[in-house]
Order: structure tokens, then sequence, then C-alpha cells
């Protein structure tokens, strides 16, 4: 007997290789998987301005990038003892203005860098609801603790986010003719709305997506990682303490289905010799001085520069110079 409901999605008409040149942004999910895709060497850049969580805010973020927008001083405001953007997550808040705006702008120049080359593009969106700042009528992407009296609250209808994306995707698409854009609804759930509430929430999400996917067949995809830990998953041994989070199990899954849906079978071949490096290096010996471990390291230099011979675009550099360090000692 079967026990779960497997999710079905169709096979896209692309994969996403190590030579594509691709960007992640939104809601902690992209930062989950983002992560994963840099840890197996894939060119991607991940979250110029920290987690986003709204449709708007991706949206304005994307379009920054795209016009490589440089932060000063007059985007900034000052809030105990810290200067933060409204734009941006709070890891980039600082007690110096200067120090605020070095991190922001190194952060927007290598983002406006991955998308003026961009081959795929992977959006999460985390919840439909804004928080309006009433003193400029703009969404913000970050309240940063200020008090709740300072914003409007509200949720995005469907209609809404499907005009603000479709003028950006026309935008993309002009720039960039072959890019593929996947979109994905964080699995996890904002409580503060209510069990409801977040339902609704993400329900007006998912039909946002597939509207778009209606309206962009040969560019929009969609990939369920919602649904997986909704109906596959199903089961509070998949979250985290606080049993809002994916677990770290969760994640593997939702990043195996994506593999298994995105990537070809050679690049999931790269994929595992890259894996067996890692591990090699990770071998712990019993004495670092002996033959046996240098020609075990000499394997492993050459394994790897056969690998970047054969894939030039990997960057394996770094295990190359481990490699040398750890002869060396």
């Amino acid at each position: 007997m079967d026990f779960r409901t497997m999710i079905t999605c169709p096979k896209p008409d692309f994969s996403i290789t190590h030579s594509d040149r691709g960007l992640l942004m939104g809601s902690c999910f992209a930062e989950n998987i983002g992560t994963l895709m840099v840890e197996n060497k894939f060119c991607c850049d991940v979250n110029p301005y920290g987690i986003l969580y709204n449709p708007l805010s991706v949206a304005k973020a994307l379009r920054e990038l795209t016009l490589g927008k440089q932060y000063e001083e007059s985007d900034l405001f000052f809030f105990q003892e810290c200067y933060h953007s409204y734009m941006h997550h709070g890891s980039f808040s600082s007690l110096s203005s200067k120090e605020c705006l070095d991190g922001i702008n190194a952060r927007l120049q290598k983002g406006h860098e991955a998308i003026s080359r961009l081959n795929y593009l992977i959006i999460t969106f985390g919840t439909s609801w804004v928080y309006i700042l009433k003193e400029t009528g703009e969404v913000v992407s970050n309240c940063h603790k200020l008090p709740a009296d300072y914003f409007i609250r509200r949720r995005l209808n469907v209609q809404e986010i499907v005009s603000d994306y479709s003028a950006l995707i026309n935008d993309l698409i002009e720039r960039h003719s072959q890019l593929k854009i996947i979109f994905t609804v964080s699995p996890i759930r904002h409580l503060k709305d209510g069990l409801h509430g977040n339902q609704i929430s993400k329900a007006t999400l998912l039909l946002a997506i597939s509207e778009l996917q209606d309206l962009y067949p040969e560019s929009v995809y969609n990939f369920p990682a919602y649904e997986i830990v909704i109906d596959e998953l199903r089961d509070y041994r998949f979250y985290a303490d606080d049993m809002v989070h994916p677990s770290s199990v969760a994640i593997q899954y939702i990043w195996e289905a994506f593999t298994a849906l995105y990537f070809s079978k050679e690049t999931r071949a790269v994929m595992k010799e890259c894996d067996d490096i890692h591990k090699s290096l990770a071998h712990k010996p019993f004495r670092k001085q002996s033959e046996e471990y240098k020609r075990f390291l000499m394997q492993i230099v050459l394994k790897t520069e056969r690998l970047k011979e054969k894939y030039p675009y990997l960057d394996v550099q770094k295990e190359i110079e481990l490699c040398h360090i750890l002869l060396n000692q």
C-alpha cells in the first residue's frame, strides 16, 4: 500500500546546467535552495537584498538590480541606534551609515552583474501580506521593528501580483529572450496570520503563479515546494522545533525533488563528482605526514583538475588550493 499522496509535476522543456547563470530571490526557502546550489558549484547569486517575503518587494528588487541602482544615505533611516534600509534584511543594518551603504552596494553590484547575464531566475514567494509605510505609501520589505502604527498592513490580490509581474517579465524577457523563470511558494507557514489567513495568503500566491504560467507558457514554470511539504510529507516530524520551518530532512527531500526535475543526468553526475571530492577532503588521516596520505591528496588534485578540464566553467579552485595547503603541512 502507498501511504503518501505524491505530487506530480510535468518535466520542463529545459534543464539547468553548471554553465548557466542564475539568480535566486525571495523567502528563506530561496536561501535554503540557493545555498545548496552554490555548494554544488552552480553559478548563481542568492538574495542580494537578504530575505524578501512579499511579491512586490521581490519585483522592486529585481528592477533595481536590472538598473544597477546604488543606494545613498537618503535611502536609509535611523532607528534604535542603527541605520537601516526598508528594502533590505536586517543583516545589512549597521551603527554606521557608511558601513551600511558599503554592504548594500557591494551586494547590489554583484547582483547587477548576475542579472545582466541571466539564464534562469528562481523566485520564492513567502506571503501575500504587505506592509505599506504611511509616510511614503511604499511597500516595505522589512519593518525593522518600527512601531506598527507607522504602517498599513493589507493582503495583495491575485490581479495586483499578476499585473506587476507581467510588466516585470516582459522587461526581463526583452533583455534575456531565453530566460526561464521558476516560481515557488515557500512551505513556511506564517502563523501570525492565523492558519486560515496563512492558507488564503498561500492560495493567492499559487493562483497568481498559475495565471503567470498561462500568460508566459514558454518562460514561466512552477516548482511545487509548498505542495510537497503540505501533501507529500504532511507530518510534524518534517518540521523544525518551531513547527513552522521545514526540517533539514524536509529541505533535503525537496532539494532531491528539484534536482530530479530541473537537472539533467549529466549535471547530477557532475554534482556527484564534486560531492565525492568534498567528502575526500573532509577525510581525517591517522598521520598527516604519511606518504600514503600525500598520495591520497594527489589523487584528489588529479581528479579535481580532470573535472575542471572537462567542465571549464566549474569553480573548483578552492578545492585545488586546499589540497596543496594540506600537502605542504
